[in-house]
């Protein structure tokens, strides 16, 4: 059974994963890298704090980073060694404890966890951007070649980069780093050598040995034979195009990665049947190209829109059959577990409970409010069709703690602000007797193309979610997601996540 888990990786790889238990694992982590590098010593001085973008929109110094500093440094579970912890405190020497550090306590934790899990035969492909790729080439030799690993190969994924800013006085960037690992250099570990096509096919004479000399070798009508090489061993620097803005395989996921990539990482080292372990799964690039080259696979995400991507993208492209195949964990099944994701401490899952309520109860075709500050009210838009050419919208709005009425005429004034015609009030307390008199005393929205009136605001619970099944019952457009290209014959679905 496939495996797919909603949450924070290093919980589900210390609880779930068993030891030993996966043949291959690919990881590509959030890094925001998309700013100034130079800013990384970020740590003192009030200019550093307006210069510590290169990390700041992801990794901050906090009480969780400072919750894994000390389990490195006190060997949790006695799991680390002691060259991965004289490397994590002499890097605090060196950088302090500012967001670079942050991001290498929180990578440092899951690959030690992530070499606990490999079998020994196993290998590990970490994927990341020249910006951190030497620090990152620290902790996992710390990890992989103190304790029988080796490494392999440090890959160059050379993507052809045509968007340049010419103003910037640096060579255009067209490459992303891949860290090759094996678990233990002793033992007969996957690896295929593969081949790949040329650019252009290379003619050669056809050569032959007579009376012990290399001549041109002829056929029978005295012509000279040539060999067309059209192929080549892969070696550590791979030609493989970024996803282009047209391309069928496209999603709209911002960092997706092409299916390609992930073949030959996979063929490479992996056979059929084998278990393949990806935690930071994103858009299921690993978890779709395994399915198709019939390996078994483990995702791990701490985003659930990810998770209803994943889903999705199972379902376009290999239908009901595939779906059965996978045990989804961590997803909200009862109003108890739906209360735990609410109260969750952790800053990075402050929003996760209101995405899954808006993508759950739309049908995953709602587009989610990422901003982090103040949502102005909004923490979901739909839109639907009200004519051939014109489209209506809808508001969401997400409350998991004490409700009012006041929370309605609320929403009232944000969808007339936002020229709004519906507006979704989900909530995980009860509505009050105000709250359902406040709704129904809001004006009905006629829909033309179905010839009916819609309650202007409509309060939905999240019991009435789970234990009833209730969706919005119109059909929006310009879903989170692109439909995947089908790989196989089968039932379509409108599959319903929750």
């Amino acid at each position: 059974m496939n495996q797919l888990y909603y949450g924070d990786n290093l919980e589900v790889l210390r609880k779930y994963i068993r030891d030993e238990s996966v043949d291959l694992c690919y990881i590509d982590p959030p890094f925001n890298s998309k700013r100034n590098y130079n800013q990384i010593y970020n740590n003192v001085g009030k200019e550093d704090v307006a210069q510590a973008q290169a990390f700041v929109d992801t990794w901050v110094w906090d009480d969780l980073a400072i919750k894994g500093f000390s389990e490195i440094t006190e060997n949790y579970h006695g799991s680390l060694s002691v060259q991965t912890i004289n490397l994590i405190i002499g890097l605090d020497k060196v950088l302090g404890k500012g967001s670079l550090l942050a991001y290498l306590v929180n990578i440092t934790l899951r690959v030690v966890e992530i070499h606990r899990v490999l079998k020994k035969t196993g290998s590990f492909y970490f994927h990341c951007d020249p910006t951190s790729s030497h620090y990152i080439k620290l902790v996992l030799d710390s990890v992989f070649c103190t304790s029988g690993g080796d490494f392999r190969n440090e890959i160059y994924w050379y993507y052809y980069n045509k968007m340049h800013d010419s103003r910037k006085k640096m060579f255009a960037r067209a490459t992303d780093t891949i860290f090759f690992y094996v678990k233990d250099i002793g033992t007969d570990f996957v690896f295929h050598q593969t081949k790949e096509k040329r650019d252009q096919p290379v003619k050669q004479l056809a050569r032959k040995k007579v009376n012990g000399k290399m001549v041109n070798a002829k056929d029978e009508n005295g012509h000279v034979i040539y060999n067309i090489k059209d192929d080549r061993t892969v070696d550590n620097v791979w030609r493989i195009p970024c996803l282009q803005p047209a391309s069928q395989e496209r999603l709209g996921y911002p960092t997706q990665k092409p299916e390609a990539l992930l073949e030959r990482i996979i063929q490479s080292s992996s056979n059929e049947g084998d278990i393949i372990l990806d935690a930071y799964c994103g858009c299921g690039t690993t978890v779709a190209v395994s399915q198709k080259l019939n390996r078994q696979w483990i995702g791990i995400d701490i985003t659930y829109q990810s998770i209803s991507l994943i889903i999705k993208r199972l379902g376009d492209s290999y239908g009901l059959d595939a779906l059965k195949t996978v045990n989804l964990s961590g997803i909200p099944k009862d109003v108890k577990s739906a209360e735990e994701l609410a109260l969750k401490k952790d800053d990075r899952l402050r929003k996760e409970f209101e995405k899954w309520a808006v993508l759950t109860y739309s049908k995953n075709q709602a587009a989610i409010n990422h901003k982090k500050g103040a949502d102005q009210g909004i923490d979901g838009i739909g839109f639907f069709p009200i004519s051939d050419k014109d489209f209506g919208r809808i508001i969401f709005q997400v409350k998991s703690g004490k409700v009012s009425s006041k929370d309605i005429r609320d929403l009232h004034g944000t969808i007339a602000r936002e020229k709004a015609e519906l507006g979704f009030f989900v909530t995980l307390q009860s509505p009050t007797k105000d709250m359902v008199k406040e709704a129904k005393a809001c004006s009905s929205y006629h829909h033309v193309l179905m010839n009916k009136d819609i309650p202007k605001i409509q309060i939905v619970t999240i019991q009435e979610i789970l234990e009833q099944g209730r969706r919005l019952d119109l059909s929006l457009v310009a879903g989170v997601l692109k439909s995947s290209p089908r790989h196989t014959d089968g039932e379509q679905l409108d599959l319903l996540v929750g």
